[in-house]
């Protein structure tokens, strides 16, 4: 069973930064998370699950929601099986729970920004910027 769990989460000022992780886990054998584009998506109070980041299998493919290009950077280091957001210059906006997903890939370059792609999701995990 493919287990996704998010940390780093935590209270920051306005200005402040955070590194979110997320580690995977279970995957069958033949199937590893290199098989796999991995996404970050946000949800606030009262809103809709948004796209923030996503990267392709080998990490060499990368896109971010428009208001984060800058200030947010996401990684993956495969031979961990974890996937990072570093998230600089935080706002009060980014308040939400950050969660981390997983969609199977179809070639090495493939990502996606529509949450109805991932198939695994971890149990999010809260920002909380303070102004």
């Amino acid at each position: 069973q493919v287990r996704l769990v998010e940390s780093g989460g935590g209270l920051v000022q306005t200005g402040g930064s955070l590194r979110l992780s997320c580690e995977q886990s279970g995957f069958t054998s033949g199937q590893s998370s290199s098989g796999y584009c991995l996404g970050w998506f946000r949800q606030a109070p009262g809103k809709e699950r948004e796209f923030v980041a996503g990267i392709s299998w080998t990490g060499g493919s990368k896109t971010y929601e428009d208001s984060e290009k800058g200030r947010f950077t996401i990684s993956r280091d495969n031979a961990k099986n974890t996937v990072y957001l570093q998230m600089l210059s935080l706002r009060p906006e980014d308040t939400a729970v950050y969660y981390c997903a997983a969609a199977p890939a179809p070639n090495r370059s493939y990502f996606s920004i529509d949450s109805r792609d991932y198939d695994y999701w971890g149990q999010g995990t809260q920002v909380t910027v303070s102004s």
